[in-house]
């Protein structure tokens, strides 16, 4: 990939960030947000996304993922949430579980190169943020212990394992088997420049006595009233020892958690939502509302994968509910959104075959504060677009570009240093702007906004006058082809934080 030093013109990003004409709604007075999450996930289990299929070559493999950042910066996105630990494996050379069988066919065998540093480094030279993302109990997609690597912790240590539903689980009633789940996740975490830890919905399988820790009942179940309290403890032990773990060893990055949609629904507690399906309390013993009252996540994303009027569970209900979860905590609000139920021929309800839904999702959003961005789910859904719902939602709700949102914890830290803005010339492919990078670090990003007049108080809080975010580097040049003679230009450097520094000095197109 060529330096970020050189000529930004070609580079995708940049292109896709160019100012456009506002859609008609900004009519009616509606402001694009400066700051919002725009992610998808990329998922690895069973092959989902990437690696598309076990036993590709290394260099294959790299191409594959290449390829889904360009999906990323063609839709407009700025994180991609990608899954590093499927099944009690791992993407990086770990040494608590053995390599994923996801990337050679075979648990154990080393793909030949380091898949989660390259991952990492391609992501950021694109300026995209890089979140990991865990399962944390899951061991296997089948029930044999036996078909598990000689080496797997599960084989050394059969007792911590548990089979349910034709698949392998680690214990979560066992506090070794709890912090080694975490010792295994924050290795990734401490040895790669990774911006988040994530996890996603799966917690206990089941709220049935067939997932059999009976023998951990009795032994640590005293004090809690039933075996479900207990199970709900243990999860929720995991949480706040996970975030406790990050502000101890990485408070830069953000912790959360994407979970089923559904906390309980209201015939089951006053407090729930107006719904009537699967309830993680329940089901899942994940008190996910209680999480976000307790403050123990810097964001959730519910997995809200149901349409506007939808019976059992309908969007417009699910969304205020969520809203009024966050509002007044400092845990950020991000939105699932089933990119793969869109268009899908096994969706036989109209709602999934119109694509204006997704966007109806969005435009529905804005009606709500608390909410500061989406994540799509999933990446292939993303790229194929089969009905041009993506296409429509990033039309609607994507013209401006974006910057990630800042966690309520960090806002405070020390923002970047000012830059310089060295030139903006006219020439005849566009304006080209040189943006200088001052002090030790280099940032993350360089937020490019284009005036009309000089800087007035809330020009830079204001995304119509973004026009680009890019790739940081000491020096950075990016041509604006929309610019013209009499435009004001001002860079903004953006820290991995996504903090923001001063605006540099400004430049009047001549």
């Amino acid at each position: 990939m060529p330096s970020r030093r050189t000529l930004l013109k070609g580079l995708a990003l940049a292109a896709a960030a160019t100012a456009v004409p506002l859609p008609a709604f900004a009519a009616d007075g509606y402001i694009p947000p400066l700051r919002q999450m725009r992610g998808m996930w990329i998922a690895s289990v069973v092959n989902i996304n990437w690696p598309s299929k076990p036993g590709l070559t290394a260099e294959q493999q790299k191409a594959e993922y290449l390829a889904w950042l360009d999906v990323a910066v063609a839709r407009k996105l700025n994180s991609v949430f990608v899954q590093i630990r499927p099944t009690a494996d791992a993407f990086w050379p770990s040494p608590f579980e053995p390599w994923s069988q996801y990337l050679t066919g075979t648990q154990g065998q080393d793909p030949g190169y380091d898949p989660l540093g390259f991952a990492v480094e391609e992501t950021h030279k694109r300026g995209l943020a890089f979140h990991a993302w865990f399962n944390p109990y899951r061991v296997s997609m089948q029930a044999d212990p036996a078909k598990l690597h000689p080496d797997h912790p599960g084989r050394k240590n059969p007792d911590w394992i548990l089979p349910f539903g034709g698949k392998l689980y680690y214990n979560p009633g066992m506090p070794e088997v709890r912090k080694f789940c975490q010792d295994a996740m924050m290795d990734a975490v401490t040895r790669y420049d990774i911006d988040g830890l994530h996890f996603d919905d799966y917690f206990y399988p089941t709220n049935t006595t067939a997932f059999d820790d009976a023998e951990e009942f009795a032994k640590y179940g005293a004090g809690f009233p039933d075996l479900a309290a207990w199970r709900r403890n243990n999860v929720d032990l995991m949480v706040q020892e996970m975030q406790q773990r990050v502000l101890a060893e990485k408070p830069e990055i953000a912790w959360g958690i994407s979970p089923s949609g559904i906390w309980r629904n209201k015939g089951t507690d006053p407090i729930g939502s107006e719904t009537n399906g699967g309830q993680s309390y329940d089901n899942l013993h994940a008190d996910t509302r209680g999480w976000v009252k307790k403050g123990w996540l810097d964001y959730i994303a519910p997995q809200l994968y149901w349409y506007i009027g939808q019976p059992p569970a309908d969007y417009s209900k699910l969304v205020p509910w969520w809203s009024d979860v966050a509002k007044g905590t400092n845990t950020l609000l991000w939105i699932g959104q089933a990119a793969y139920k869109a268009g899908d021929p096994a969706q036989t309800v109209p709602q999934w075959h119109d694509p204006a839904e997704l966007s109806k999702h969005l435009f529905l959003n804005r009606n709500h504060p608390e909410i500061s961005g989406d994540i799509w789910y999933n990446a292939n859904d993303v790229k194929v677009d089969r009905i041009t719902s993506i296409t429509t939602a990033v039309n609607d709700h994507y013209q401006r570009p974006a910057l990630a949102p800042v966690l309520p914890r960090l806002a405070g830290g020390e923002p970047p240093r000012r830059p310089v803005l060295a030139y903006a010339l006219r020439r005849g492919d566009g304006v080209h702007v040189r943006a200088v990078a001052t002090g030790r670090d280099e940032p993350f990003q360089f937020a490019i906004f284009r005036l009309a007049d000089h800087a007035r108080p809330g020009a830079f809080d204001d995304a119509r006058n973004l026009v680009a975010v890019v790739p940081g580097d000491r020096h950075v040049t990016w041509v604006d082809p929309e610019g013209k003679r009499g435009d004001h230009y001002y860079v903004v450097a953006v820290d991995r934080a996504n903090r923001t520094s001063r605006p540099s000095n400004g430049f009047r197109v001549i």
